[in-house]
């Protein structure tokens, strides 16, 4: 009669502890601070270009689209993100530049999902697809 109770104890010891994992989420990915833009979907941006994501505890977002800076808000929930871009200078650049900030405006509005990848960030859309690396900006 000790062993069945033994093992039962066990048993239901084993099953609560496998409830308390599941019913744990994934902590969100943190997103405070300053990024590098090491990517734009795929591509890799050049060493010099400056642009960079600052995200605040506020929910305002600023940061360099590679050419001019620019300032809006984020909305993250659990692991979704949903960037609105407000405003931005307007001065030109190389013509690299010009095109790299061109297809970073074009992406920032089509992020959904962030992704942790090493020591990366992975800005995707809804499709899964990456938009923009991140990497820690160096200070």
């Amino acid at each position: 009669m000790f062993k069945k109770t033994l093992i039962a104890g066990s048993f239901l010891a084993l099953l609560s502890g496998c409830q308390s994992m599941l019913q744990t989420e994934t902590q969100p990915i943190s997103l405070l601070g300053n990024w590098k833009i090491s990517a734009i979907m795929g591509q890799k941006t050049p060493n010099y270009s400056p642009a960079e994501l600052i995200f605040a505890k506020d929910g305002k977002l600023s940061g360099n689209n590679s050419c001019n800076n620019f300032f809006g808000s984020y909305t993250q929930t659990g692991n979704h993100l949903k960037i609105n871009l407000g405003g931005n200078t307007m001065k030109a650049c190389v013509d690299e530049l010009m095109a790299q900030e061109q297809l970073v405006s074009e992406v920032m509005p089509k992020i959904d999902s962030i992704k942790s990848d090493n020591n990366e960030l992975l800005l995707q859309s809804a499709s899964g697809k990456t938009l923009l690396t991140l990497s820690p900006a160096v200070e």
